[in-house]
């Protein structure tokens, strides 16, 4: 293909040099119809006047099915069907019928709404206004257009209108890069679907959009990408989003905005500061969001990997060899092979390694110290949940003697979790049970997603609380409820992990802690559940102390 056959960009229909040429005529056109000064905007795949968008992809293909003698003719013929068509006085059915919700920017220029008072501020740099989407052009509402129609059902109808706007979608995976997701298409909503992203994340992704929400970049009304906020790979998002949104707002068309946005509960907060005198932009994010994302870098500091990355190899830590002993679980679900049951040994004695100077308050040697972000609660829970797998009881009575102000430090974590770890302590060292009892309640009244902060609500829900449901049952001693219970964890554990194939996603360790703590007070635990690895619960590789 040569660079004269090469498709244009923005009109793809044409060659790029056949692009140029409708574009030249275009132009010329409008100069003759409406003057020089007219304030009209060539802008790739559209001319842009007066709050109105003239979109030149139909015209384009008229253009590319007939001689190019016929061009000039066309191109005439098109702006005065246009004129005729886009003078306004639409009846109320009509504006219900045809409006859409469109995403403008704040600044002056063709898209800006003038002088009109109904559009809604959503974020810094961009509002939300009307539209009336025809085959030929979109015309921005005016006050009075809006007030013909009723501005509450108005608004209803656009909103709906701009969920059934067609896209195309893909994701963007990149070695050593955060997953993104990318929709665009030829309609000029495709980047207002930002305002309505809950139901893009469902069609996207097949799964509903996290707590913690999503990043979000608008670079032009044809381009929206984002990246729902489910763990610590959210940080490098930022960066890749940013890069992406200022590149595409220089060099598509319809520019919107070069900023990143997050949107959480509803709401499009910008993460993007640009100092207009020295002609930089870097990224800012708001303290809330700051802190989701650490919390988020220190469970997978913990071993909670990004969905997509290889699984991890030991690496002489605690984090690496634990991850190494999870993901043994994909070519070995039941833990049937010598080689699986000495990874989690050594995982075993890495994280009691990592405890063993713990005793008496001083720090672990430094050679054992926590990995950079990782917390040490969040650790003491993987290394007795593995002591309960491993059946090493001298252990789990080491770790629960470690004091509590041993545990404290690295990443913040919300309050349910030390108080998680009470609980398992006081039981462990045969505290009295309305003691036990009366811990446990406050842990639960804790890991309420009210009372939680730092911890994504989803996470809570589905893997951090499904440990704490299941010991409720374990001391009640009600074996149909802990069966049942446990069931119902390995179901959210399936739900939140999805197609992960990181390495935690391979075994429900939480559970299977409590389900051989379980098989050993001789409950009737199945053994032929997934995520529980058959031979480690029913104790046949173990050499049970």
């Amino acid at each position: 293909m040569t660079e004269n056959e090469a498709p244009d960009p923005q009109l793809p229909m044409l060659a790029t040099p056949q692009a140029e040429r409708l574009r030249a005529l275009v132009a010329e056109h409008v100069r003759a119809r409406y003057g020089a000064e007219s304030g009209f905007v060539l802008d790739g795949d559209a001319v842009k006047r007066a709050g109105h968008v003239f979109p030149l992809a139909n015209l384009a293909r008229r253009c590319g099915a007939a001689p190019d003698a016929d061009w000039s003719e066309l191109v005439d013929a098109h702006f005065a069907a246009l004129a005729d068509a886009s003078r306004g006085g639409e009846d109320a059915e009509e504006l219900l019928a045809r409006t859409c919700l469109r995403l403008v920017p704040t600044d002056t220029g063709a898209d800006a709404v003038d002088g009109a008072r109904y559009p809604r501020e959503v974020a810094e740099g961009l509002r939300l206004a009307l539209a009336l989407d025809g085959p030929d052009s979109v015309r921005l509402l005016t006050d009075e257009d809006v007030a013909r129609a009723g501005a509450d059902a108005l608004w209803e109808a656009a909103g709906r209108a701009l969920i059934r706007e067609p896209m195309r979608h893909e994701e963007v995976r990149l070695d050593g890069h955060p997953v993104l997701y990318s929709a665009y298409g030829d309609s000029h909503f495709v980047a207002s679907k930002a305002v309505v992203l809950p139901e893009v994340v469902a069609e996207v992704t097949g799964r509903r959009m996290p707590d913690a929400g999503a990043l979000v970049a608008v670079p032009t009304r044809h381009l929206l990408a984002f990246h729902p906020i489910v763990d610590g790979s959210a940080a490098d998002a930022v960066n890749d989003l940013a890069t992406y949104a200022v590149r595409a707002h220089a060099e598509g068309s319809g520019a919107l905005s070069p900023r990143v946005y997050w949107w959480h509960e509803g709401r499009l907060t910008s993460l993007t500061a640009i100092d207009d005198e020295t002609r930089t932009i870097e990224q800012r994010p708001p303290g809330e969001l700051v802190d989701v994302l650490r919390a988020l870098r220190a469970l997978d500091a913990a071993g909670r990997l990004a969905p997509g990355a290889p699984a991890a190899a030991p690496d002489g830590s605690f984090t690496g060899a634990l991850a190494d002993a999870l993901a043994r679980a994909e070519a070995d679900p039941e833990a049937a092979r010598a080689e699986t049951w000495d990874a989690w040994l050594a995982a075993q004695r890495l994280g009691a390694a990592l405890f063993a100077h713990g005793k008496d308050g001083e720090p672990p040697l430094p050679e054992q110290e926590l990995d950079a972000g990782a917390d040490a609660a969040r650790a003491w829970l993987d290394a007795f949940y593995l002591s309960l797998v491993t059946r090493d009881r001298e252990l789990s009575t080491r770790l629960c003697q470690v004091p509590p102000d041993a545990l404290r430090g690295g990443a913040p974590v919300d309050d349910y979790v030390p108080h998680w770890i009470d609980v398992l302590r006081s039981h462990w060292l045969r505290s009295p049970v309305d003691d036990v009892v009366d811990r446990l309640v406050t842990t639960i009244k804790a890991s309420h997603p009210d009372v939680a902060t730092l911890a994504p609500k989803d996470f809570l829900n589905l893997v951090d609380y499904q440990p704490v449901a299941l010991f409720h049952r374990l001391l009640t001693h009600d074996h149909e409820a802990f069966g049942e219970a446990l069931a119902e964890s390995l179901v959210q554990h399936a739900g939140y992990w999805g197609e992960s194939d990181a390495p935690r996603a391979r075994v429900a360790l939480g559970p299977l802690a409590l389900a051989c703590l379980a098989y050993d007070m001789d409950f009737p635990v199945r053994t032929d559940l997934p995520y529980l690895p058959k031979y480690l619960l029913n104790r046949q590789r173990l050499e049970v102390r």
